[in-house]
């Protein structure tokens, strides 16, 4: 078993922005990651999201990325790199790939981590897994009967093999936009579904506003509640997808169909004696988001009776030597950044309150 002060689970925004900032506060943190090179699950992307369409921030600390870079080129390239020669600049010890299957009480207050390439003690944990290896799939009556193809976003890979296709897409956030606006006019057929009405916002989502739509989503993780998504509360700014979606005519949005059928999906009849509205498909999308992936700390029992994992700021309330970054308010590149400090902060409060037992 390898002993160190402080572990970092996940080498993504979330978890270098955290080890950058260990760092700063004086420790040596051994950062853990799945993937078998740098990026996170920027390298799973699909090749067309060029960065020209890239949602959202991802600077790390300390080092911005190059600003002349091309934005024809793939984030799925330019992001690993930049991430890569980040960790290699600042020297961090990431140790990859490994992945990390549960997260356990040791002795002296320490967390065991047992992973597929040995185990870990630490005095701290940050984890910062991020969600992309959980793509949600909600249930609607009829999936398992669709004789057509069904594909979460984490697996779309650009428009091309939906030529002639009649595709439903899923979801009113910024991963169904990418989508719709590029399978517009290739497809023989879109259609766009979402829970609720979107809200587009086109006011200068600025530093204050992010903060305001972090802090709502803070709410609910504090509580023990699930957390939402953050677009949940932001609304859609107008981005180069959504422009490019709007110019194309694709977002003439329809509520949420109730039942899938072999061949498309259906409403229900507007009136008693009517048939149900039905949509012929053969393909449907969903992009609807993904799940925090914190299986591995199963072993800690920290849910509360909502569901969720009830966390102050980035600590968690049941086990304060665990600081959850990327999880809820942070899940977004909007607060990985600030959830990193405020991880690293908290980690030195903690040990420094909470010693090291001499050796017996």
């Amino acid at each position: 078993m390898e002993k160190t002060e402080v572990v970092v689970i996940g080498a993504g925004q979330a978890g270098l922005s955290s080890a950058y900032f260990l760092r700063r506060f004086g420790f040596e943190p051994v950062v853990l990651d799945a993937g078998d090179g740098a990026g996170g699950a920027w390298r799973h992307r699909s090749p067309s999201l060029t960065m020209d369409k890239v949602h959202g921030i991802f600077d790390l600390p300390g080092v911005p990325r190059h600003p002349g870079v091309d934005g024809r080129r793939p984030a799925a390239e330019v992001v690993p790199a930049y991430y890569a020669a980040y960790e290699e600049g600042l020297g961090l010890d990431v140790v990859r790939p490994v992945k990390v299957t549960s997260v356990r009480r040791g002795r002296d207050g320490r967390l065991v981590l047992a992973t597929d390439a040995g185990e870990w003690s630490a005095r701290a944990v940050v984890n910062a897994t991020g969600t992309w290896t959980r793509p949600h799939w909600p249930y609607y009556p009829g999936a398992a009967g669709f004789e057509g193809r069904q594909l979460h976003y984490a697996s779309y890979r650009g428009p091309a093999e939906f030529r002639g296709r009649h595709v439903i897409v899923v979801g009113g956030g910024a991963s169904a936009m990418h989508v719709l606006s590029e399978i517009a006019g290739i497809a023989a057929g879109t259609a766009w579904v979402t829970r609720r009405p979107p809200v587009f916002r086109d006011d200068d989502f600025g530093e204050n506003a992010r903060r305001e739509a972090v802090a709502l989503v803070e709410e609910r993780v504090r509580a023990g509640l699930p957390p939402q998504s953050v677009v949940s509360v932001t609304g859609l700014g107008y981005s180069t997808v959504v422009r490019e979606a709007l110019a194309k005519g694709v977002l003439q949005r329809l509520p949420m169909f109730h039942r899938i059928t072999e061949h498309g999906v259906t409403w229900p009849a507007d009136e008693p004696s009517a048939a149900d509205r039905f949509l012929a498909a053969d393909t449907i999308i969903w992009a609807t988001g993904f799940r925090s992936a914190l299986d591995h700390l199963a072993p800690l029992h920290l849910r509360e009776p909502g569901g969720g994992i009830k966390v102050d700021g980035t600590q968690v309330v049941k086990e304060p030597g665990l600081q959850l970054v990327g999880y809820g308010p942070s899940a977004s590149t909007i607060g990985a950044n600030r959830a990193g400090r405020t991880a690293a902060g908290n980690v030195r409060g903690y040990l420094t309150t909470h010693p090291a037992r001499p050796a017996a």
